[in-house]
């Protein structure tokens, strides 16, 4: 890090003001209101249309939030889709409407897009024709210049000085018609990122930040949708406690039907069944409709044909033959648990202790989270494997091999050089 740098990052919460001194009251924070009112929520193609020639006429970036209906729905569809730009003003789009939203995607080819937290909306964006060339994080932004708050209302008030609406964050935005109160509070989600997002990048030019900026959001932009999970049943909430194949088994039945019911359905999977449900009946593995329902989310309240279909996979799971079963974990693809380092390889477990505080000291300095710095898990990756000739040149290659960007083996390559050579 350069003497500038190190003398910006002192300074990266600057943006955030100071506290007023114990005599005078701090003066209340304004409400944000939408500065068009409310805009129409767009469902047919002929409003579309209208939205389209308007932010293809518009200039400069574009602020693009979306709303999904988690925890109600399956899967991670949008059901709202939030757009601002200088010249255009905000729109609301309706994907359910206006399934295709390809059109407004070429309109929008080269602008730069502004999203919060973009890795969870780009997924659900994607779906209805809308990619982005280049992207401006406001999230990711604020954890590069060292904020220690970085959801959108708190960015919004210590940056801009406005206070955000809250309460419908997590409401199930499939309903329709949309509620009034929840259209406006959607549309406040765009109407000041504009703003944010050139505050942010002055601060993050201040600090000397502002590349790395631009290469984090240059990745983002150009990485891949992530592939399917393999066995997402192994993901299940208290699986921890499923020692045994049988009834392993028994949760991937239960999984996968769930899984069956909650996509003909369109409901969110913890709707039809709970995961502690499925767990309850792993470990008993019940012989009958009468041992399944005295077991926790089992209850009266469930129709006999549902109790028959789950009870249905647990007899299928407990009639697999042992070849048939699913092994214990999953096969390792990386490091062993940093926990069995001390036993397994005493050097590698020097060298992991050594990188690790040199990263915290660093990202300490630069006012960031350590994860933003370089993910913990690479450093376990190099120093588990590291190069046979730790040179910086070798180390860097290692970590770019491993996605770290350039910025951060300028960074933190020559920290890994110095870890490498720590000895039990």
């Amino acid at each position: 890090m350069t003497d500038a740098q190190e003398t910006a990052a002192d300074t990266s919460l600057r943006t955030t003001g100071g506290a007023p001194p114990d005599d005078v009251a701090p003066a209340p924070i304004p409400l944000l209101e939408p500065r068009e009112g409310i805009p129409p929520v767009v469902a047919s193609d002929d409003a579309l249309a209208r939205v389209i020639a308007d932010f293809a006429a518009g200039s400069g970036p574009v602020a693009v939030d979306a709303e999904r209906a988690s925890g109600y729905r399956y899967g991670q569809r949008a059901y709202l889709v939030q757009l601002r730009r200088e010249g255009a003003g905000s729109a609301l789009i309706d994907p359910v409407g206006c399934p295709d939203l390809s059109g407004l995607g070429e309109a929008l080819r080269g602008a730069e897009w502004i999203l919060h937290a973009a890795t969870q909306d780009l997924p659900c964006l994607r779906e209805i024709g809308l990619t982005p060339t280049g992207l401006f994080d406001t999230e990711l932004a604020g954890r590069l210049a060292g904020f220690p708050r970085v959801g959108l209302g708190a960015m919004v008030e210590s940056v801009l000085g406005y206070s955000l609406e809250k309460g419908h964050s997590a409401v199930d935005w499939s309903t329709r018609p949309l509620p009034d109160p929840w259209l406006r509070y959607a549309a406040l989600d765009v109407e000041l990122l504009i703003d944010l997002r050139n505050a942010l990048e002055e601060e993050l030019d201040q600090q000397g930040k502002l590349e790395w900026a631009q290469e984090e959001f240059a990745a983002i932009a150009a990485a891949p949708p992530a592939p399917p999970r393999q066995d997402p049943w192994r993901r299940t909430s208290g699986m921890h406690k499923v020692r045994r194949r049988r009834q392993m088994a028994v949760v991937r039945e239960l999984w996968n039907t769930r899984d069956e019911v909650a996509r003909r359905r369109d409901l969110s999977p913890g709707k039809v069944l709970g995961d502690a449900a499925i767990i309850e009946a792993a470990l008993a593995l019940p012989v009958g409709l009468q041992a399944l329902t005295a077991l926790p989310g089992f209850g009266h309240r469930m129709g006999r044909r549902q109790l028959e279909q789950w009870q249905a996979a647990v007899d299928r799971a407990k009639e697999l033959h042992d070849t048939e079963l699913p092994q214990p974990g999953q096969p390792l693809t990386g490091p062993p648990p940093p926990r069995a380092w001390a036993d397994k390889d005493p050097v590698a477990a020097a060298r992991l202790s050594a990188a690790r505080a040199a990263v915290s000291e660093l990202a300490e300095r630069l006012h960031m989270p350590q994860e933003n710095l370089i993910t913990p898990d690479t450093v376990r990756r190099v120093c588990w494997e590291p190069p046979k000739d730790p040179t910086p040149d070798a180390v860097g290659h290692a970590l770019a091999g491993y996605g770290a960007r350039h910025w951060q083996i300028e960074q933190v390559a020559p920290l890994l050089v110095h870890a490498l050579a720590s000895e039990a």
